[in-house]
């Protein structure tokens, strides 16, 4: 029912449907992946590494795809096939990663944590394999398509389409990066109420789904264009040729020849041959890039694990740890006008030339800048944190619950305790004697902060465990311990700790940030009530005494330790390193992209747009090069690595750039494009010559022939 040619304003109408389209599959993938880390950390409970790593491998193959993509689309099904197809993979993939974080699935204790764990990085790793099949297949398809639907005479038209669907991805990314983390934050769940993880990649699978019906609803409107070739296969067959052209005729005895992409001219025409050699010129500039995305794309994995140990509330708002991301498209809405209409003037003023090379080299410095602020901002919180043991120790804090001083000998150490101890490291076991009592040995996980609470029980001394092993960053984490002398049942809003028996502890329960009201019960059904106010990634453990009262306000009573100090350092310190990667971005990205197009042949710009995104595959790998084989104690030195790496390589690129030689593709297509005619004529006259000398053989073979059968004859 919808027809082609339909305009609104002069512009095609299907172009509406593809610029919404593109706005919901970024929401899509971008509110993914800004939840991404964050749920291999506390969902799938690997560690930071592990995290990192993954992340990037995920990151690395959504930026391989596209070359996959371009071909299909270029040589087989064509653009709006493949970006049908490929998005029904997009949206299964989104599915399957909704699905594989429902815990409940497979929670059958009911217990809040998954039996099957297995299960659920399977369905993960699945989805997300298809996820970046998906994305990177439709990426250098969806814009192409797009200005298909506009005639030859409609390029400002086409111009303004472009700027308005790079807004689309901006807007989408923008808006995904808010409301995802929001959704994270939000509790569900069937048998227990957990982070909603379910929900976080639920919305985007949703929007995925939107994306492709809008899309196929717009079908009969696209102008579709059939598959032609693909230019890069064409360029690929070109230089392959080429080598094994040059490498058959590697004698000395042959002639060389000026450049070895020329040893391709007895299959490809000079004109094409001269194009590759204008692409590969510009590749061969690429090859230090990828150590800019591999500090950029840090934001979504090593500055969001920062975030998580910093101090969320502004006041107005409290900013989730993932949703510090959304810093950066915020700063490129302000950064790409500033830098055109206000920096790059005044610096074209000053008379100074600052060439694209050099901007690119700009940006590749701030972006190295952005990192040794990311350190600096590493070691203000690493001052803050707990000191934790490593994984062949654990720690001890001992409570006395007692009415009297006792001595304790615990491994090494041998101390009386009054009220409090504080933490000693021990080893994974060590020998505890409580007074002159019988010795017992402890048993504690490694790399754990452990508490042991003394009681006495029918003059016998008792202790009571329980272990902290990883800190809830955004939230803040507690414990109970009931000294009263009947079971007791303990609520904080919608949570509960259960009921606790007397002389015993609680399970953890994550409470957030900000003040909450604890509310107590006794078996009588009396109650009290105390406020306490948290802040990010603190820890405490609550000792109800045997003498405390119930009646409305019991907070005098209660006594709380302090496991863990709450996060002291605000997320706003990371600001300053989003501005110097955003400002090092709007220099090095746009550039970049922009000097590529000036410096390709029209015909090779998806070429290099295919360089241009493995060059952020690449970038991806090397973090997960750095982050397995480095093996840095700390996180600051690792973020000073990465600096210092990418410095050296920007100092690399500043003396290939020096020596490069700006091009005019235009003019020499144009060059060549003259001399085809003299060329045309060259080859008919060696042609003409050709035929004219096998013509004469020709006669004098037949002369000969006739000359013996004469004699024959005679």
């Amino acid at each position: 029912f919808l027809k082609k040619n339909v305009t609104i304003f002069g512009y095609p109408l299907s172009i509406f449907f593809i610029v919404v389209n593109e706005f919901c599959e970024r929401f899509s993938y971008y509110g993914m992946r800004a939840v991404l880390v964050l749920y291999f950390k506390y969902f799938l409970k690997w560690d930071d590494d592990f995290s990192t790593t993954i992340y990037h491998t995920f990151v690395a193959l959504c930026y391989l795809s596209p070359i996959l993509g371009a071909i299909i689309a270029d040589s087989w099904l064509g653009k709006f096939k493949t970006i049908v197809y490929l998005s029904i993979v997009y949206t299964a993939g989104q599915v399957i990663m909704a699905v594989g974080a429902i815990n409940d699935i497979t929670d059958g204790n009911k217990d809040g944590t998954p039996d099957n764990m297995t299960f659920h990085i399977a369905l993960s790793m699945v989805g997300l394999l298809l996820i970046a099949l998906g994305t990177g297949g439709i990426k250098p398809c969806v814009a192409a398509f797009g200005g298909d639907q506009f005639n030859d005479d409609q390029e400002k038209q086409r111009s303004t389409f472009f700027s308005i669907f790079y807004l689309s991805i901006n807007a989408g990314s923008l808006l995904s990066t808010i409301i995802t983390p929001i959704l994270r934050a939000q509790k569900c769940g069937i048998h227990t109420q957990q982070q909603c993880y379910p929900l976080a990649f639920g919305v985007p699978a949703a929007l995925m789904v939107v994306s492709l019906i809008v899309f196929i609803v717009g079908s009969g409107m696209y102008n579709k264009t059939a598959p032609s070739g693909n230019i890069m296969v064409k360029v690929c067959k070109c230089i392959f040729f080429a080598i094994m052209n040059r490498f058959h005729n590697r004698s000395s005895q042959i002639p060389k020849r000026e450049h070895w992409l020329d040893w391709a001219e007895e299959k490809y025409d000079k004109l094409l041959i001269a194009q590759v050699k204008m692409v590969l010129k510009v590749l061969f500039l690429y090859i230090p890039l990828p150590m800019f995305w591999a500090l950029f794309d840090q934001q979504g994995s090593r500055w969001t694990l920062q975030a998580t140990t910093m101090d969320g509330n502004f006041g107005l708002m409290v900013i989730q740890p993932d949703q510090m991301q959304t810093v950066n498209p915020i700063l490129i809405l302000i950064m790409v006008p500033v830098m055109d209409f206000i920096i790059y003037p005044l610096i074209s003023k000053c008379k100074l030339n600052f060439t694209p090379l050099r901007k690119i080299t700009v940006g590749m410095f701030l972006a190295g800048l952005a990192f040794v602020a990311a350190a600096l901002v590493q070691l203000q919180i690493d001052a803050t944190l707990p000191d934790f043991p490593s994984s062949t120790e654990q720690q001890a804090k001992f409570i006395n619950m007692v009415n009297r001083p006792i001595n304790i000998t615990a491994g090494k150490y041998a101390f009386q305790l009054q009220a409090l101890q504080e933490y000693n490291r021990y080893d994974l076991s060590f020998d505890l004697t409580i007074d002159s009592g019988s010795t017992e040995t402890i048993r504690l996980p490694g790399g754990t902060r452990n508490t042991i609470v003394i009681v006495e029980e029918a003059d016998r001394m008792t202790n009571i465990k329980v272990s902290i092993k990883v800190r809830s960053k955004s939230k803040s984490n507690h414990i109970f311990f009931n000294g009263f002398g009947m079971t007791l049942n303990i609520t904080v809003g919608e949570e509960g700790f259960g009921n606790i028996v007397s002389k015993n502890m609680s399970t953890y329960v994550d409470v957030p940030q900000g003040t909450a009201k604890f509310v107590i019960k006794n078996a009588a059904g009396s109650t009290c009530v105390f406020k306490r106010e948290f802040g990010f990634g603190s820890s405490y453990t609550f000792i109800i005494p045997p003498n405390v009262t119930f009646e409305e306000n019991c907070e005098p009573h209660i006594k709380e330790v302090e496991d863990i100090k709450a996060n002291s350092i605000h997320m706003a310190w990371q600001i300053p390193q989003y501005f110097l990667m955003t400002s090092g971005e709007v220099v090095f990205s746009v550039t970049g992209l922009e000097f590529s197009y000036s410096q390709a042949p029209s015909n090779m710009k998806a070429v290099l747009q295919a360089g241009w995104l493995l060059t952020v595959a690449v970038g991806n790998i090397i973090v997960l090069i750095v982050a397995e084989a480095a093996t840095l104690p700390d996180q600051w030195a690792e973020y000073v690595l990465f600096a210092a790496l990418l410095v050296l390589v920007c100092i690399i690129f500043a003396i290939m750039a020096y020596f490069y030689t700006y091009i005019d593709p235009v003019k020499i297509e144009a060059d060549f494009a003259n001399l085809e005619p003299e060329d045309e004529k060259k080859k008919n006259l060696e042609m003409t010559k050709k035929d004219m000398v096998e013509n004469h053989d020709e006669k004098k073979r037949r002369s000969s022939n006739e000359g013996k059968i004469v004699q024959t004859n005679f």
